[in-house]
């Protein structure tokens, strides 16, 4: 088990580097996280939702993703609560104090799910969360050291050099757990480091001696472009400073940074690219002529659309639209594009289900519709069940300055509430789909997109000339690879790159020893 000192410790990389090292070993390996709690979602091939933390971990593995491999997801709605998926589905909306009471009943279901992974494989690599030091959260933990006392697991502690503190973080997480889970700890991993480990030496020989375990590798800050369920942060950070130097003539591909975002990973593809820039943007004031203007999914459609007008979001992306700058809207923000927005049954109500409303609310959430942004002729009506499937299609007629789409094979998944279908009643009304007649899942107005479809970037050669049409339009060389290659196989890369990395900068025969039972001692020696 791989936990750590905070979030945002590089537990989701280091889990996958040990998952594809142990591969390339040839042991048939699998990842697992009892509960992760994430806007950023996976639909399987049986249309069940899962964390894509673990499904980059699985493609590390080299194992097809399943639900086992991450039976809790929490998926925020609020400040104080969450939609609750279990073994793939949605179970409801709940505060943090009725999860808390609720997820001891959760616990047979996490084991059913673990004991249907060791059945298959022949080494389990388990992602803990956040601190196993939090105090006041650790009574009926089924995430961190209560999991890893249910299933006797050796733990490997992971630290952040870059943020500073590592002593304080590995040292003091380690001297407030009990000691039996002090004795589940099996080393320490300094990760994020920089600069010469020679001089860190003394460092590692302080760890050891004030913490009572071995150092097992000081891994180093790595420059790998994989889907990092904890680098979303690292991502703004990245964009704020390229938005204030933003006079560079590339190309820049502005993403709404909606309150309640999902799915961020859809964009990564285009970090390959030289030429392009990846904003992400919270004020209009950072709007700064985009090249393509992104509106992205979202947990909660109909208030982060209330949040785009009540911050003037409305009316930029109707100028930038007018100017014919191309507007692309995935899930909710493909619904956010369109005439209105109708929640029939309170699906987005808050934090109660419509049962669970009192009756003066029940009356006030229950039936919601709001107008969209009103660029694309179609409206969408949410339904009680949530869509989720695998999606596999081409597209139809392509308009505006990516028709050179039209054709091309697309692939991804699909996970919101609610059918689009086409406004008739919208004057001149025009534009195409490659799904049925009446529920859209892609719709086109001349330069203004929209789609459904998670992934649809990755697939084939859409990226690719998606940036080749944005360089032509700005008088840009576009940089074509010389060897290309899709996103699939990019990936593939990226994870032999960590594996190698993580291989050389870790004691590989310690971390065989704590896997296969012989670092029992856990001390340093």
């Amino acid at each position: 088990m791989i936990q750590g000192t905070m979030s945002s410790a590089g537990k989701s990389l280091i889990c996958a580097a040990i998952c594809r090292i142990l591969r390339q070993d040839g042991y048939r390996v699998s990842p697992f996280k009892s509960q992760n709690m994430a806007l950023n979602s996976f639909i399987t091939k049986e249309g069940k939702e899962m964390g894509r933390a673990q499904v980059m971990q699985a493609e590390a593995a080299m194992v097809e993703p399943e639900v086992c491999m991450n039976p809790i997801l929490l998926k925020p709605t609020t400040d104080t609560g969450s939609q609750v998926i279990v073994n793939g589905r949605a179970v409801g909306n709940m505060r943090a104090t009725e999860y808390f009471k609720y997820k001891k009943e959760l616990v047979p279901e996490i084991l059913k799910a673990y004991d249907e992974l060791s059945d298959r494989y022949d080494v389990i690599v388990i992602e803990g969360a956040g601190s196993p030091a939090e105090l006041n959260l650790k009574k009926d933990d089924i995430v961190n050291m209560g999991l890893a006392k249910m299933l006797k697991a050796p733990v490997i502690l992971v630290g952040d050099i870059d943020r500073g503190g590592v002593f304080a973080q590995l040292i003091g997480t380690v001297m407030l757990l009990e000691e039996e889970e002090k004795n589940l700890i099996k080393g320490l991993i300094v990760n994020k480091f920089r600069g010469d480990r020679s001089l860190f030496k003394e460092g590692e020989k302080i760890l050891e001696e004030k913490s009572g375990k071995r150092i097992v590798g000081v891994v180093p800050y790595m420059d790998i472009d994989l889907e990092d369920e904890d680098s979303l942060s690292d991502k703004f950070d990245k964009s704020r400073k390229r938005v204030k130097n933003s006079d560079v003539a590339k190309i820049n591909i502005s993403v709404i940074k909606l309150p309640k975002m999902s799915n961020y990973t859809d964009f990564d593809v285009f970090n390959r690219y030289q030429q392009v820039e990846v904003n992400y943007l919270e004020n209009i004031e950072e709007l700064h002529r985009p090249d393509l203007l992104i509106i992205p999914g979202t947990k909660n459609t109909i208030s982060d659309c209330e949040w785009l007008k009540k911050n003037g979001w409305e009316r930029e992306i109707v100028k930038c639209a007018g100017e014919g700058i191309p507007i692309f809207g995935i899930c909710g923000g493909y619904q956010m594009l369109g005439s209105s927005i109708e929640d029939r049954y309170g699906v987005e109500s808050g934090m109660l289900s419509e049962e669970q409303l009192p009756e003066e609310m029940s009356k006030q959430f229950s039936h919601r519709k709001i107008s969209g942004i009103g660029l694309l002729p179609i409206y969408t009506v949410f339904e009680k069940e949530k869509y989720t499937r695998q999606v596999k299609g081409r597209l139809g007629h392509v308009e505006g300055i990516f028709a050179e789409l039209e054709g091309m094979e697309i692939e991804g998944y699909e996970i919101h509430m609610g059918s689009s279908m086409v406004d008739r009643s919208a004057a001149g009304t025009k534009g195409e789909s490659c799904s049925d007649e009446e529920k859209r899942n892609w719709f086109n107005v001349d330069n203004v997109y929209g789609t459904y479809v998670h992934g649809i970037f990755d697939a084939g050669r859409i990226s690719e000339i998606i940036v080749k049409k944005l360089s032509e339009r700005k008088q840009i060389v576009f940089e074509k690879e010389e060897k290309y290659v899709d996103r699939k196989q990019y990936k593939e890369m990226q994870y032999d790159k960590l594996a190698a990395q993580v291989r050389e900068n870790i004691d590989m025969e310690y971390l065989y020893q704590i896997i296969f039972g012989d670092a029992a001692g856990a001390g340093t020696n």
